[in-house]
């Protein structure tokens, strides 16, 4: 897998309207998901130390650092919407560690986007085709397409930094711009 795939900007041909407000999303998509459906749920589907992906080393200042990796879906009146991955590295402690570890099926943007020490940094994009680890973890929740979108960026709260990603799955356009 290279490690130049993911891009500043959406690039790969023409974008539905819908998906691509979403990906552009500038504030909490677990904000966005709850204005557009009666019942919002995280679902954790995994937590634990694992290694970061190969293309996730960058940010995390190593080639594939051993990581707490999250991985949950954010599923809109029953239905999976957004697939999420999150990386944080073992190396750093702090509070982020500690609450990564203690939220389970809460939501990790209602934290990042309530407490006023986080800093985002850009928002990188990729269009995943099923070669790819996190098409293929995304299409374990049962969505499939040729190619899922995803976007991913680096939160910073004081020495910590974590990797969070977004693959959008399909059901994304149903909810609406």
């Amino acid at each position: 897998m290279r490690q130049n795939q993911w891009r500043s900007r959406p690039r790969g041909g023409p974008l539905d309207p819908v998906l691509a407000s979403w990906l552009r999303e500038p504030g909490s998509l677990t904000a966005r998901c709850q204005r557009h459906c009666q019942h919002f749920r995280v679902r954790l589907l995994r937590y634990g130390k694992g290694r970061a992906l190969a293309d996730e080393g960058l940010h995390l200042n190593t080639s594939r650092p051993p990581a707490w990796v999250r991985e949950v879906v954010l599923a809109c009146d029953g239905v999976p919407v957004i697939f999420a991955h999150t990386t944080l590295s073992t190396a750093s402690r702090g509070r982020l560690s500690r609450w990564l570890s203690r939220l389970g099926s809460h939501s990790l943007g209602s934290l990042l986007f309530s407490h006023p020490g986080f800093s985002r940094g850009d928002i990188e994009f990729i269009c995943l085709d099923r070669r790819h680890p996190l098409y293929q973890r995304a299409a374990a929740t049962g969505a499939t397409a040729d190619r899922l979108w995803a976007r991913r960026s680096l939160h910073r709260l004081g020495g910590q930094a974590v990797l969070v990603t977004e693959v959008f799955l399909p059901a994304i356009g149903l909810l609406g711009a």
